[in-house]
């Protein structure tokens, strides 16, 4: 039998290739599963709760990201993220032997829960293992792991599907699940913990309570879910109210109200927040734009949608090079500056515009993405030390998947607006839309005036996206600077959460 050693000190390299393995196992489990959702339905049943196999994740990873980045502060990183990893496998093999759609949503609502805890404390190992100047370097190696599983995801999924069972897209990412976590067991170190660390976990149970009410509420608004929208809003007040007591009272609060509040970190997290309220409008309605409005292909959509997904790793890259000589605020800025003349690229299309100009739209959008996120989450990193580093960084992505679901809401009213607005009645409805993609002879004169609806709806969106961009570079002018102060090169030891 081979008995691998045990090193007394971290190994960087191979702790970051297992970052970047926990990072890929979550940015493509979300496109695979997206490609295979459609067969899974139709042996599964359940088309009417379909939207919520990708909410359950969602309101799952983004109620538990913040509990788990304290646990990483208070625990220390490695087992908090082999504990995230764990919660994932456990959701992935649950999830290939679903049964139902009920059952499904719930095993996504695993997975969800592991994602919250794996992405957060990843981000917070990168920001120990590296001084601010070589971080932006691993940023940049992250971003392309998402933009990658971005392209891989549906060509995984769709060779799956045709080959193997459904349950494939799940179990595929069991084995990087398990390489990921023992990189960390092998060479992850970190220091012991000889304080017992107080827990506040009516704290975390508030917490998880009221943002998990949030984006239920979030999520059923527009349809006909009036009660349930009230009674969860409902609850969400009421769990807000008794968070905030208790944190207050706590010793050791899962929230801490003090370092939210902090100038960059507030600043950095309301340009995190209206980033991703703009990232989600142009994933959600350029390709239905490009494909019903503009009469092109689904590829042709899709290639201007990955224009984005290309630009987003070459602005991390160019952030990583440049910051720590002109400053992160600089960089941060020209990143957010980016935004509102992409979103002035999606204003000016018309029915007989070029997809290039689309595709240009999406990419300036991607590349300031680049920019500001790495610089937000460098600053953030910084801002608040070693001992509250995961919190800070769970802030982050918190503020990250607030907006997205925000900006779903808050965009998908716009365009519902827009369609009703046109019509003068009811809004534009599934069947139209597909009859409109697959044969729009078939509708006849209509198929005009729903082409004109569907294109006045969703330049209204676009408006109202660019007003959300600039607001970006509102907030980022409030971002203040930080001073890099050149650092010797670091030990190969990760530094204790306790220091």
């Amino acid at each position: 039998m081979i008995h691998l050693p045990q090193p007394s000190r971290t190994h960087r390299n191979f702790v970051v290739a297992a970052i970047m393995a926990s990072m890929f196992m979550i940015a493509i489990e979300a496109t695979i599963v997206a490609t295979a959702m459609p067969l899974v339905v139709a042996q599964l049943g359940g088309i009417e709760i379909y939207s919520w196999v990708f909410a359950a994740f969602l309101l799952a990873q983004t109620a538990t990201t913040v509990v788990f980045g304290k646990l990483a502060d208070l625990y220390g990183r490695r087992p908090v993220i082999l504990a995230g990893i764990a919660i994932f496998v456990i959701g992935l093999v649950l999830g290939g032997l679903a049964w139902s759609m009920p059952s499904m949503i719930v095993f996504r609502l695993i997975q969800g829960a592991g994602a919250g805890a794996i992405q957060p404390v990843a981000m917070t190992i990168v920001a120990d293992l590296y001084p601010l100047r070589d971080r932006g370097k691993i940023q940049g190696h992250i971003a392309s792991v998402w933009a990658f599983s971005a392209v891989a995801g549906p060509l995984a999924g769709s060779a799956i599907i045709q080959n193997l069972p459904w349950s494939w897209v799940f179990w595929i990412n069991i084995p990087v699940g398990l390489a990921a976590a023992a990189c960390y067991v092998f060479f992850l170190r970190e220091e012991a913990h000889h304080k017992a660390p107080s827990i506040d976990i009516a704290g975390a149970l508030l917490f998880a309570a009221a943002i998990g009410a949030l984006m239920f509420s979030l999520a059923r608004l527009g349809g006909d879910h009036g009660p349930e929208v009230w009674y969860t809003l409902a609850v969400f007040v009421v769990a807000s109210a008794l968070f905030a007591v208790q944190e207050r009272r706590a010793a050791d609060p899962m929230v801490s109200f003090a370092l939210w509040r902090r100038r960059p970190i507030a600043t950095a997290n309301a340009v995190a927040l209206l980033a991703a309220m703009a990232l989600i409008g142009i994933t959600t309605f350029l390709p239905m734009y490009v494909q019903l409005v503009l009469h092109r292909s689904p590829m042709i959509a899709g290639f201007a949608l990955s224009l984005m997904l290309l630009g987003w790793p070459a602005g991390a890259t160019i952030a990583a090079r440049t910051f720590h000589r002109v400053g992160l605020r600089k960089v941060l800025l020209t990143g957010s500056l980016f935004l509102p003349v992409g979103a002035t690229c999606f204003v000016v299309l018309t029915p007989e515009s070029s997809p290039a100009l689309a595709g240009a739209g999406a990419a300036l959008m991607g590349l300031g993405m680049g920019l500001s996120s790495v610089c937000c989450l460098m600053l953030i990193q910084e801002t608040a030390g070693s001992t509250q580093r995961g919190s800070a960084t769970a802030s982050n992505l918190f503020a990250r998947n607030l907006g997205s679901t925000l900006g779903a809401t808050m965009l998908g009213a716009v365009v519902n607006f827009g369609l009703v607005r046109g019509t003068g009645s009811s809004s534009v409805n599934a069947d139209q839309l597909r009859r409109l993609i697959e044969s729009p002879e078939r509708l006849g004169d209509a198929a005009a005036q729903l082409l004109t609806t569907l294109h006045g709806a969703m330049h209204l969106m676009f408006q109202a996206m660019l007003v959300v961009t600039l607001l970006i570079v509102i907030a980022a002018v409030l971002v203040p600077d930080l001073v890099i102060h050149r650092a010797p090169k670091p030990a190969e030891q990760v530094p204790s959460p306790s220091d």
